[in-house]
């Protein structure tokens, strides 16, 4: 099942008693703190708790209080907690909406979108795409211009092969301590080359978000440019956290001290342990040292570890002393509930990779259906495919023969992230449909491609297609191949599209897939992800030649896309799969299994052995940055990933060596060496126990998280949710795609400058429609007319608007509406406004004709309604829409209170369906399936 019921219940949480040292970190609200939570210590917990301390003080708003998470699924977990302890112990608590939880990233593109104008039309592309970005502007963005070091010659750096360092090196100057005087001539000229490329698309990498907040988080609070962002954080921001801090770099040191430069108290949560983010510029010496760096620090260590066994946190806390000299004092205990048995940690060794590959399959499904108890106090269940995880140091070098004998066996696996993507039937099979359409493979030796070569790689993938339905696919793709531009908009042929269309016309069925209902699940989770890596290509390279597009997509996926997507953290969709886990060790931080192996314990590769060739410091002397070797990685730093391994496991944990193929890998590594003299490891197999239960995936369930417009999905049709957000299908770019957000952006300064106290007119109306809008696929006709419109429409706006402006009360308000234990929505309300009648109305903005029913508009507009609720503590009276581009096609309601008692309810159903993974078809063909650009996937049109 793809996701699964909550089962522990909320009240176990909030009722848990606190240790001394938790209280003593709940306590301490005033002065700095640095807590150091070691592996498994309910660190969640308390800093939830410590939040709800802070917000049961009158003078404190939800508004005043930051808090930074290292992921989005963390931050999930920590608004959910926060939001059951608040209302256990404070009852009903207006604003929260207006707290902050989430990633440093987030904020940073949030404050900047949300205070400064310049930067409301940015868009965010991710590490797969800025290398695409760097790669399509190899010469503007400063790659080829860039010269390496090497053997004493200067090597200008190539396309493509270097693009990835190319990356690292702008990251470092970034956001790293840099001697800008060591530099060689011109690399900064390359790096204000890329910057400026990156502002002229209207883009931000992930590094630029952080750079240009923090440099304008400096300037004084009379700065025209910065000055609303800074006087924002000055009157708003007073209390921040920062978890797993251990993993900061300077920039965002520099985010924190930013944050707290007018008084914020400051509390910092990490592990010296767990810093494993070295190759990022994080640096252990910053948790070290901060007690040194700020006054007055208040010092609390969490040791208790309540996740594991006593012979995991004895295996961990011997691997953390390793690295004595260079960790904090701290002493791990195991103080939950699972308890050891003899046998359940192994070390043993293998003759070779195929070996330990079958014996950890052996093991798994031998181990399936071993009673576990998840929490103290409730009844066991039975161990299932998802229970059990595969950590590697390296997935993309060492997990194929054990990917290969899960295959065999029909071992139900997903690896996480999109390593070795390229390596399913099924991706196989889609990336064959772009080599029949330039009818050859990529590559230097290039082979035809005929249209037996498609049907051989579809029949191959196992999704239980015939010919018949390969006849229609092939259909599509040799209309594609006449690319009849003459008879078909160019968008009919964008790389989406075909896929799209090839999909559709296939029929291509989770049910169709032979097997168990997992196995289809597993193929519509990797097709969704191929969709995702369309888009993430497309968006970059849209406006090329379409024959130009295909060939140059082909040569992406026969080159690039399997090294650009392994090196990448990248997932999409968030489905859970009842199957086992494949994942590196840092992609697993945070998580924990009742089982888990950890494999390929070589020499060479864990610790690993730091290789040559080019790196970031033939281009940067590594005198120019402030201890550059971390980057490198240290023995120090392979310690801190394997105690991260280790401490993954809650029971069952497997330590396990076979020799590569190649001679460097040949020997055991120490690290392996070393587990075997822990008296809890045993070295040869031990009986597991004879009792058995019916295999049950854990029922413990991600918090489910809703924007507005997911939930427009999942209320309109839930099987279309599952495609778009569960599995990760995209739809094909529309020309005008932006539009719409560019006439929000131009409307969101025109009324949070008139809060201000600032009323434009239509002499502005010019500047502000170019500041805003963007339409980066539009061609050049099309952009001059969707200029032209949204002249009109804002022009059109301030004229039946204008004498209402100093009636604004918010704009582009964030609001959450928490409906039941794991269940919350997230969103905005683009205007609220005081009537001339002194009602209160929630306004929201339409740019063309709305694609859902009134039905489903109506819903939306009382979730609004209900988000306000909680935002002020009161009713609002009217809900209006108003149509930017049709004047005569708005309307205004009266708040239906039958409709708004009502959609928590509907809301939290929404919830219950989505956590059981009950997302069903409609009945039959109906307007919905009419409209949904992936009917395709679901059902036919007859």
């Amino acid at each position: 099942m793809l996701i699964h019921k909550l089962s522990v219940g909320v009240g176990i949480i909030c009722a848990m008693k606190y240790t001394d040292a938790q209280r003593s970190a709940i306590a301490t609200v005033d002065d700095p703190l640095l807590i150091v939570a070691c592996a498994g210590s309910g660190k969640t917990q308390v800093i939830s708790q410590r939040i709800t301390e802070i917000l049961r003080r009158p003078e404190v708003h939800p508004r005043n209080v930051v808090a930074f998470t290292f992921t989005n699924k963390a931050a999930a977990e920590l608004q959910e907690r926060v939001g059951l302890l608040v209302e256990k112990e404070l009852g009903e608590l207006t604003g929260l909406a207006e707290m902050f939880i989430g990633t440093m990233h987030a904020y940073a593109l949030d404050a900047l979108q949300q205070h400064v104008p310049e930067t409301f039309k940015f868009s965010v592309l991710d590490e797969v795409q800025t290398r695409l970005f760097i790669d399509r502007n190899s010469s503007k963005s400063g790659l080829t211009k860039t010269k390496a070091r090497v053997q004493g010659q200067d090597k200008p750096l190539k396309r493509y092969r270097d693009s990835r360092l190319y990356m690292q090196v702008l990251n470092i100057l970034r956001e790293d301590t840099v001697d800008l005087e060591l530099l060689r001539e011109g690399l900064m000229d390359n790096l204000s080359a890329y910057r400026d490329l990156l502002f002229e698309h209207n883009y931000f990498d992930f590094t630029d978000q952080l750079k240009t907040i923090v440099d304008l988080l400096e300037y004084d609070p009379d700065d025209p440019l910065a000055g609303t962002l800074v006087r924002h954080v000055r009157d708003n921001v007073r209390y921040l956290v920062v978890d797993e801090y251990q993993d900061t770099n300077p920039v965002q040191e520099r985010l924190i001290r930013g944050l707290t430069r007018w008084g914020a108290n400051l509390c910092v949560v990490g592990d010296d342990d767990q810093t494993i983010y070295q190759w990022r510029g994080s640096a252990v010496s910053g948790i070290l040292s901060f007690a040194s760096r700020y006054e007055g620090v208040q010092t609390v260590t969490l040791g208790e570890n309540f996740r594991s066994s006593i012979g995991v946190v004895s295996l961990g806390q011997s691997i953390a002393e390793m690295n004595a000299d260079q960790r904090l004092p701290k002493k791990m205990v195991a103080a939950g509930h699972q308890q050891f048995d003899r046998g359940d940690l192994l070390a043993l060794a293998f003759d070779d990779a195929a070996a330990e590959a079958r014996w950890i399959c052996d093991r798994i499904e031998k181990m399936r259906g071993l009673p576990f108890q998840d929490t103290d106090g409730i009844e066991p269940r039975g161990l299932s495919w998802s229970d059990f995880a595969v950590l590697f140091r390296s997935v993309s070098k060492d997990a194929g023969p054990l990917v290969e004998e899960f295959k065999q066996r029909g071992v139900p696996y997903v690896i996480k992230g999109l390593t070795r993507l390229f390596e399913a039937p099924e991706v196989q099979a889609c990336v064959k449909l772009y080599e029949f359409l330039i009818g050859q493979t990529g590559g230097q030796n290039p082979t035809p491609v005929t249209e037996q070569d498609v049907r051989d790689t579809w029949h191959a993938a196992g999704l239980g297609l015939d010919d018949s339905d390969l006849d229609e696919g092939i259909a599509i793709l040799q209309r594609a191949r006449t690319l009849d531009l003459k008879h078909h908009r160019r968008i009919t042929f964008t790389l989406q599209q075909i896929y799209a269309d090839f999909l559709t016309a296939v029929r291509v069925r989770e049910e169709r897939v032979p097997g168990e209902r997992t196995l289809g699940e597993l193929a519509f989770y990797n097709l969704g992800k191929f969709s995702k890596v369309i888009t993430a290509f497309e968006q970059i390279n849209y406006k090329s030649n379409l024959s130009d597009l295909y060939d140059r997509f082909v040569q992406f996926l026969t080159y690039q896309a399997p090294d650009y997507y392994a090196e990448s953290d990248a997932d999409f969709g968030y489905a859970t799969p009842d199957a086992v886990v494949i994942s590196t060790v840092h992609q697993a931080k945070g998580m924990q299994w009742p089982a888990v192996f950890v494999p390929a314990i070589r020499k060479n590769r864990f610790p690993g052995k730091r290789h040559g060739g080019l790196s970031a410091f033939h281009v940067i002397p590594p005198e120019a940055v402030d201890d550059a070797d971390r980057y490198k990685g240290t023995e120090a730093d392979e310690v801190r990933l394997f105690y991260v391994a280790v401490t993954r496991a809650q029971k069952y944990l497997a330590v396990t060596f076979s020799p590569g193929e190649s001679r460097l890998y040949q020997k055991q590594s120490d690290f392996f060496t070393f587990t075997t003299r822990n008296p809890y490891m045993l070295t040869a197999e031990a009986s597991l126990p004879a009792r058995r239960l019916e295999p049950r995936a854990r029922h413990d369930t991600p918090e489910v998280t809703l924007s507005f417009s997911e939930l427009k999905y999942l209320f309109e049709c839930p099987y279309q949710f599952k495609l778009r957000f569960l599995y990760g299908f995209d739809q094909p770019i529309a020309e005008e795609l932006g539009y719409g957000k560019s006439l929000h952006d131009v409307l969101a300064e025109i009324h949070k400058r008139a809060i201000d106290g600032d009323i434009i007119d239509a002499s502005e109306v010019d500047e502000l429609v170019d500041r805003h809008l963007n339409a980066p696929f539009a061609g050049t006709e099309l952009f001059k007319q969707l200029r032209t419109a949204a002249h009109s429409a804002i022009r059109r706006y301030l004229r039946e608007n204008g004498e209402r402006l100093h009636n604004t009360l918010h704009s582009e308000q964030p609001i959450r509406v928490h409906v039941a234990p794991g269940v919350t929505v997230n969103g905005r309300i683009d205007l609220i406004r005081r009537l001339d009648t002194n009602e209160t109305s929630i306004v929201d903005f339409k740019s063309t004709q709305r694609a859902q029913t009134d039905d489903i508009s109506r819903d939306q507009l009382h979730v609004y309604a209900a988000g306000y609720k909680e935002l002020s503590g009161t009713n609002a009276d009217l809900v209006e829409v108003l149509n930017l581009d049709d004047s005569t096609s708005s309307s205004r309601e009266v708040i239906n209170e039958e409709l708004l008692l009502g959609i928590h309810g509907k809301i939290r159903d929404a919830g219950d369906a989505l956590r059981d993974n009950q997302l069903p078809r409609k009945s039959s063909w109906c307007d919905t399936c009419a409209r949904c650009d992936l009917a395709g996937l679901c059902r036919d049109s007859t």
